[in-house]
This record gives structure tokens, sequence and C-alpha cells, in this order.
């Protein structure tokens, strides 16, 4: 039994070295492994912070998950950190790649922030009660009214308790190497709070990590925060105009960063 334990020891690194399908694998399911872990030991580090469910415990997430992107080979280069110097409730809108966008977000996530996601990851064990013990607004993307309903108590929310709100628009991870149509909750969150939007932008993933091709390499990942956009004086009318103003901004931000990350660490592959 040892030495299948010294032949498994020593398979592994060759594997490492010499199999870009094993290091796939092997990263994906570290990185699901230790989030669940951190989680199990987050749990009541938030329970002696706050008492139970509390965005203050979002603190305590940020610190627990920051050390991550080393182990997977990552670094964040981040441009316009001045952008979320920001007094107040807003809305953040970033595009959405992969569960990996977990790392970038909590990266630059500011104080008394938490992020709007879909009702399934409350169920996703550990992790899944730590983003409830994180005051995170989950919202069931197939009932409309449902969804809706859970926006307009956000926006209420984000002012009763000057709390910031992350929230990915195209709806769902997206890893073709573009950007997905936008959907309007967050703008009408946004104008019903009469609240600014902060566009923060991820490069694409495709120089690093390709999971149909199964590849997962070492990478760097490019985040830049736009200027804040204005919502004030705004109506329901205008959230078309602004969802579109959004973006435009966001789009050419993506192809622009995601340009300097491919003359950096190589052609992007799709």
């Amino acid at each position: 039994m040892d030495v299948l334990w010294v032949m498994l020891l020593l398979l592994i690194p060759l594997l490492m070295w010499t199999s870009s399908t094993f290091v796939f694998y092997f990263k994906k399911c570290f990185y699901v492994a230790w989030m669940m872990c951190l989680a199990l030991l987050t749990i009541p580090l938030c329970v002696l912070k706050s008492g139970g469910r509390d965005v203050e415990n979002m603190r305590v997430v940020r610190f627990m998950v920051h050390h991550v992107k080393y182990f997977l080979g990552l670094r964040f280069d981040v441009s316009g950190w001045e952008h979320l110097q920001t007094e107040g409730p807003y809305v953040i809108i970033s595009n959405h790649q992969s569960s990996l966008d977990v790392l970038g977000l909590m990266e630059i996530l500011p104080d008394r922030c938490t992020m709007i996601a879909k009702k399934e990851l409350i169920y996703a064990g550990t992790v899944g009660l730590v983003s409830w013990l994180g005051g995170m607004v989950f919202i069931n993307r197939k009932k409309t009214s449902d969804a809706k309903s859970v926006m307009a108590d956000a926006a209420k929310t984000m002012l009763d308790e000057q709390i910031r709100l992350w929230v990915f628009p195209e709806g769902t991870r997206n890893q073709s190497g573009d950007m997905l149509p936008f959907k309007k909750g967050a703008f009408h969150l946004a104008v019903q709070a009469q609240v600014p939007i902060i566009p923060v932008v991820f490069s694409s993933y495709s120089n690093f990590y390709l999971r149909k091709e199964k590849q997962f390499k070492s990478g760097t990942i490019r985040l830049r925060i736009l200027p804040k956009i204005e919502t004030k004086g705004m109506t329901s009318e205008d959230v078309s105009s602004l969802c579109d103003k959004s973006f435009k901004l966001m789009h050419a931000a993506f192809s622009s960063i995601s340009g300097s990350v491919t003359q950096s660490n190589g052609p992007l592959k799709h």
C-alpha cells in the first residue's frame, strides 16, 4: 500500500508536467474542493463576526479567498481603482466568463458590497451557506415576476442599508471570447434606486483557460474599472438606452484589454 502511495505521488507531478488535460481537471477539482474547504472555515468566522447573515461578512470572505489565485497560477492587473472610491450605494456590473470570476471579484470587492446570484447557488453546500451569510441576493432566473420583485426589494435594501450590489448583466457564464447582450435587471435596479453604475471589465480568459480544449494554464487577467455612470433623474423609459450605453463602453474596454493580454501572453485561441 505504501508503494502505491509513493507511485501516485510521483505520478502526479509527471502528469502535471506532460498532460495539459490532467492539469485542467486537477486545477478544476482543486479549485472547487479548496473553495468548499475555505467556506467551511469561513462559516464560523462569519457567525462570530456578525451573528448571522450580514453584508459585513463579505470582508471575511474576501480575506479568506484572496490567496487562491496563487495556487492556480493567476495574477490580476487592475486599473481604474479610483472609480471605486465612490461614497454611498452603487451597482457594479461586469462580464461573466466562469466561476474564476469570483477571484477577480474578491480582488477588488469594495466594503459593504455583495452580489446578486442565481437561486441555485444557495444549494451549493458550504459555498451556498457562506453566500447566504454574506448577504447575497438570490433570484429565480426562470420566473421573471419573481426576479423583478427581488430587484425591487434589493433597490430598497441598497438605500436603507447603504450597500453596493455586484451584478452580472449577461445573466449566465459566457466563454465565447466575446460578450453576450445584457439583460436589463441591473439597470432597472440602478434606476429605481437612483444610484450610479460602475462597470468592471474582465479580459478574456481564452489565453489561459479553454474548457473545450481542456487547457488551464497560468495567466494574467486584466481588470478595468470604468468611470461611474449616473442614473439620477432617469426613469424606466431610460433603461434600454442605459443598458446599450453600458454594453458599448464595456465591450470596447473588453476588446482593448483582451488584445493587450494576447500580446503579452500569446495569441487567443477559440
